[in-house]
């Protein structure tokens, strides 16, 4: 069952994020600490969640600046290895996590977690500025991305699209985007053509769109936001026409298929101590506006009255 909380985490290498100045204006205000505590929190995966954590650790340092918090992006998958081996206290994912990442591992570390929406988020398909691609559709997705694709020019796919030499850019393997992805539109979790050029780290696959004639790819609709003067944004149409993702249309679920939650998945030891556990009550009351700052699509109010529920339940369990 999937709960919900709010929370953020950036950089594809684990850095100490800065302190920096509190904004209260969404639902509740402070929750967080008073400045009295201090300890580290250590944060990694997703790099989709990544702004959002980014700028949750920022805000929560400006009020206490002695909490040492550091924030990486190694992938949904490669964060869910260091959580269950136990070498962070919090998980930063753009999909649930898999049995068989918890069985092997969680379970025998004896690592309990509670899963916490913090966020929404669409996958964005984008092409070079230059490339004017208005929409496709899912079946044209498939035949672009699935195994054994082998087509090289968008002409291949419709005489109407523009003809491009293709350069695929996209998420690497560890990316639960790379899985949200593949299970929506190739049919199956991680089948895929795997001659495309993979990166963990979005701002690598902007680049490389944005640099190419023929580049297209796919990421997390924050990273479009923040390079939309360099990118052109693709709508997609599951069937019932065309549409280009926005933040009230991902919220909805109108931009089928690839509208999702976003989590983070904090351990019930780290929730035990005070630092983390104020600070997952900072990011449920202060979600809109760190969603602001980190330009990404913030839960709806009935998704953070659920999330306040659930870490609720979640501390009782920690005790």
């Amino acid at each position: 069952m999937r709960k919900l909380l709010t929370f953020a985490a950036c950089g594809s290498l684990a850095i100490g994020v800065a302190a920096c100045g509190d904004d209260e204006k969404s639902s509740g205000g402070g929750g967080g600490g008073g400045g009295n505590l201090s300890g580290t929190i250590k944060i990694d995966g997703s790099s989709t969640v990544g702004p959002f954590a980014q700028a949750a650790a920022e805000q929560f340092k400006g009020e206490n600046p002695k909490v040492n918090i550091s924030v990486g992006t190694s992938g949904t998958g490669g964060g869910f290895e260091k959580f269950c081996a136990g070498e962070t206290d919090i998980s930063d994912a753009s999909r649930p996590i898999k049995p068989d990442e918890e069985a092997p591992v969680c379970k025998k570390k004896n690592v309990t977690y509670q899963e916490v929406q913090v966020a929404n988020d669409g996958i964005a398909v984008v092409t070079n500025k230059g490339l004017k691609v208005g929409c496709l559709t899912t079946d044209q997705l498939k035949e672009i991305w699935n195994k054994g694709s082998k087509v090289k020019d968008l002409k291949e796919v419709d005489a109407k699209l523009p003809s491009a030499k293709l350069s695929l850019f996209g998420p690497g393997t560890d990316s639960g985007t790379f899985d949200f992805f593949t299970e929506k539109i190739n049919g199956e979790e991680g089948v895929s053509r795997s001659d495309y050029q993979p990166s963990e780290d979005d701002n690598v696959i902007v680049q490389g769109v944005s640099g190419d004639p023929g580049g297209l790819g796919y990421f997390g609709f924050s990273y479009f936001e923040q390079n939309q003067d360099k990118l052109n944004l693709v709508g997609v149409d599951a069937g019932s026409g065309c549409v280009k993702p926005s933040k009230p249309d991902i919220q909805t679920g109108k931009y089928k298929p690839l509208s999702r939650p976003l989590f983070m998945y904090p351990s019930e030891k780290a929730l035990a101590r005070p630092e983390v556990k104020a600070f997952m009550e900072y990011v449920v009351k202060n979600y809109d506006s760190i969603s602001q700052a980190a330009q990404i699509v913030p839960m709806t109010s009935s998704q953070a009255a659920e999330g306040n529920k659930e870490l609720k339940a979640a501390e009782s369990k920690a005790g």
